[in-house]
């Protein structure tokens, strides 16, 4: 068996028959025996007609001993084309179950390097609607492959070689009508596949602003935007039912145009017929075996326009997923990139300049962090905190300079690796709709309860996890929903603690804890930051105390550095931050 594809390690094809070809690559086995099966065992359904002209041809010979032996293999000839119909639902169930797994893994593999600001610009529920589209196309489209074109293209086949035996002229106006037909559905097809792209569109709008809605319904009832919201989402599900109109009426036009042909064809057919069986150049049980085929294959012929145009909005669906979820990635890892490995935690930035659009954050800058030193970043909104952090992870790449981590360039080394050393606690906690043990245990999924109940204690949040019903095995609801602010941040801290990374960010690590609590974590955290590299961010100035230096940050420039002992009384921006907080926090 082939190697299985994977996200990252292959040009990724983007449209639907090549993305195919890579899916299924693991699976080809099945899918040509689901072929062969298929037609083998069109020939044979359709071949049964000819079981008609046997009967009426013995009849009129006056041999009752041959019609009744031809009568009698009739539905033995029936019942072994079903049971090879069954073996090719096998073999079809095999191969379209697989890839669509296939399909499913792939895309969550390759979404999941997608950079923080993929996600930040579309909603969850819309990037779980179009891997579900991808997905479900498959589901119908190998299935309408194998049971309506294949099956249709085998029985027209057939049905050809045994016209053209009786009649040439029938059999020359039977493939006319086949390419005819075959025609006009490629011309329908391609403005069904635009209407059924536009179609899926909406409904991925739809639903990406139903899934936000509901994840932020705390808000909608506070705000008391009920009506509000729905509103919205009831003129998206009016555009939604305007595009499926559109869409179902073009889908009856196809049909109606098919019938108009193919009623056409069959008059010309059968007038054929007719004048070759009453000059004496056909007999009766040929006459009756054409018409037997023609009125099997009509309805595969009206069938076959629905199965195209149900195709034609698979595939439309599955290129709105595609051109989505499989755009190039933002930032990728060079082809010699190494697993980084820290040492000591020194952090070089040299000469770094980034903007964001037109935006300059950075030009320039230098900064050093020496190897377990910590370091704390002060500045009003938009001085570059956020910014500098996001760079040393390597969420965005620099125009020019670089940041080393014990001398290895962050863009040298993976992107995995690169985030395996850092240990963040942010200001706003993510936590998973999982058991508490979970939550903690997420940086280091194998370690045992007592390592979690450890760190808990550490971060005082052993006391508050045992009060509850199913203590550590309590659900939290989704991003943490059934936990107050203060007891979602002592989770994070814990599971920072659990990870114990060399380099460890904190950002606005004890922003959401009332003063009592900031007391005992500022404890857990004195021991957390024993050893590591640190860079902490806070409004609260009194949370920095404790570093080792105080790097003030301006419209991406250093205005101050030193202890909090020395920039207090130097007379300078930090003093003034200092002297304007109000209740311990920054005011701006």
């Amino acid at each position: 068996m082939s190697k299985k594809a994977t996200s990252i390690d292959v040009d990724v094809p983007r449209t639907p028959w090549r993305f195919f070809r890579l899916v299924s690559k693991p699976h080809r086995g099945w899918l040509w025996f689901s072929i062969i099966v298929i037609i083998i065992t069109a020939t044979l359904s359709t071949s049964t007609s000819y079981f008609f002209k046997l009967i009426i041809d013995a009849v009129e010979a006056g041999d009752g001993s041959a019609a009744m032996k031809f009568g009698l293999l009739y539905p033995s000839a029936i019942l072994g084309t079903q049971l090879l119909y069954r073996l090719s639902g096998y073999a079809g169930m095999k191969i379209t179950t697989r890839v669509s797994k296939e399909t499913t893994d792939f895309l969550l593999g390759y979404i999941f390097h997608h950079n923080n600001d993929y996600f930040a610009n579309r909603f969850g529920g819309s990037i779980t609607n179009k891997i579900r589209n991808v997905s479900g196309a498959f589901d119908s489209i190998i299935p309408d492959f194998l049971w309506s074109q294949l099956d249709a293209l085998v029985s027209f086949f057939v049905t050809f070689l045994f016209i053209a035996f009786v009649d040439i002229k029938a059999a020359l106006v039977f493939i006319l009508l086949l390419l005819v037909l075959a025609l006009v559905n490629k011309i329908m097809a391609k403005q069904k596949m635009i209407l059924s792209k536009e179609n899926a569109e909406i409904g991925t709008k739809l639903q990406g602003g139903i899934s936000d809605v509901i994840s932020n319904m705390s808000a909608v009832r506070q705000y008391a935007k009920a009506n509000f919201e729905l509103s919205g989402l009831k003129k998206l599900s009016s555009e939604k039912m305007r595009s499926s109109q559109a869409n179902w009426l073009y889908t009856e036009k196809l049909l109606l145009t098919n019938v108009i042909i193919i009623f056409v064809f069959a008059f010309v057919m059968f007038g054929t017929l007719v004048a070759s069986w009453d000059r004496g150049n056909i007999s009766t049980g040929e006459f009756v075996l054409v018409l037997a085929l023609v009125s099997q294959i009509t309805g595969v012929m009206v069938f076959i326009g629905r199965a195209v145009n149900a195709t034609a909005r698979t595939i439309g669906e599955l290129k709105e997923g595609l051109e989505d979820v499989l755009r190039p990635y933002e930032l990728v890892d060079e082809r010699e990139a190494r697993p980084l490995v820290v040492d000591k935690g020194l952090i070089v930035c040299s000469q770094i300049s980034f903007k964001y659009d037109d935006n300059s954050i950075f030009t320039d800058f230098s900064l050093t962090i020496n190897a377990e030193e910590r370091v704390g970043l002060v500045g009003h909104s938009g001085a570059g905190k956020s910014t500098f952090l996001s760079l040393l992870l390597r969420q965005a790449d620099l125009q020019s300079g670089f940041i080393s981590i014990d001398g290895h360039n962050i863009k040298e080394v993976t992107q995995e690796s690169l985030r395996r050393a850092i240990a963040i606690v942010p200001q706003e906690p993510v936590l998973f709709h999982r058991t508490l043990r979970e939550n903690i245990a997420y940086s280091r999924p194998d370690a045992s309860l007592a390592e979690v109940e450890e760190v808990a204690k550490k971060a005082y949040a052993h006391e508050f996890i045992i009060n509850l019903e199913k203590g550590y095995d309590t659900l939290v609801g989704e991003r943490g929903v059934k936990l107050s602010g203060g007891q979602k941040q002592r989770i994070a801290i814990a599971r920072a603690m659990l990870k114990n990374a060399p380099i460890l960010v904190l950002d606005e690590a004890t922003s959401a804890l009332d003063s009592e609590s900031e007391v005992e974590i500022q404890k857990a955290l004195h021991i957390l930051m024993k050893g590591k590299t640190v860079i902490a961010i806070a409004h609260r100035l009194s949370t920095l105390r404790e570093m080792d230096r105080i790097i003030v940050l301006k419209d991406g420039r250093i205005v101050e550095d030193g202890t909090h002992e020395l920039l207090k009384e130097a007379g300078g921006t930090y003093q003034k931050l200092w002297q304007h907080q109000a209740g311990g926090f920054l005011t701006n």
